[in-house]
């Protein structure tokens, strides 16, 4: 069985469009992909939260990731906007503190926070608040997330082709084809 790192650095390479900027990424990608993977197998549900912006984004793994044709398990992901549709007009910590006691009687067996957006959105009020939650940020650095850069022309398609990877990992580790030390 292969190690995350290189089986991540060989998908990249295997990948046809052009995915080489990820290879230097891969070292901060890595561990955080496998946390996220590694809460989803052990149970926990996934709770995707966007900016305006990706919201498209969101929509695209929400209906991505339970494919039938994957012939795997499905994984509980769902919008965080559905789950709680008031989110626009949480305003303050005992608000937060309030929908996190809702989300944790909701969901026993654990949740988590997959955030993609920009720092400044609402939905960092929520995001933010655990170490737990996985991030892909825009144009902001922070311990244990992912950061892109929105003014990139190619920012779409960097985003697809990290959902990709996500999607390969997942399966991967879950098949145990991936050692995820």
């Amino acid at each position: 069985m292969q190690a995350l790192l290189d089986w991540t650095l060989k998908t990249i390479r295997a990948e046809r469009s052009d995915f080489s900027w990820m290879e230097e990424r891969r070292f901060d990608w890595t561990p955080l992909v496998c946390s996220a993977v590694g809460k989803i197998l052990e149970g926990q549900t996934v709770l995707i939260l966007t900016d305006e912006k990706r919201r498209w984004f969101g929509r695209y793994i929400l209906g991505a990731v339970n494919k039938v044709e994957h012939r795997r398990p499905f994984f509980p992901f769902y919008p965080m906007e559905a789950i709680f549709s008031n989110l626009s007009q949480i305003e303050n910590t005992h608000d937060i503190e309030l929908l996190e006691d809702m989300l944790s009687i909701s969901f026993p067996g654990g949740y988590f926070l997959w955030y993609i957006g920009e720092g400044d959105s609402r939905g960092t009020k929520l995001a933010y608040r655990s170490e737990e939650n996985y991030l892909w940020l825009l144009d902001e650095q922070l311990p244990g997330s992912f950061t892109l850069s929105s003014s990139d022309p190619l920012l779409d398609i960097k985003l697809l082709q990290l959902y990709k990877l996500f999607d390969r990992t997942l399966e991967a580790i879950l098949f145990n084809e991936v050692s995820p030390d």
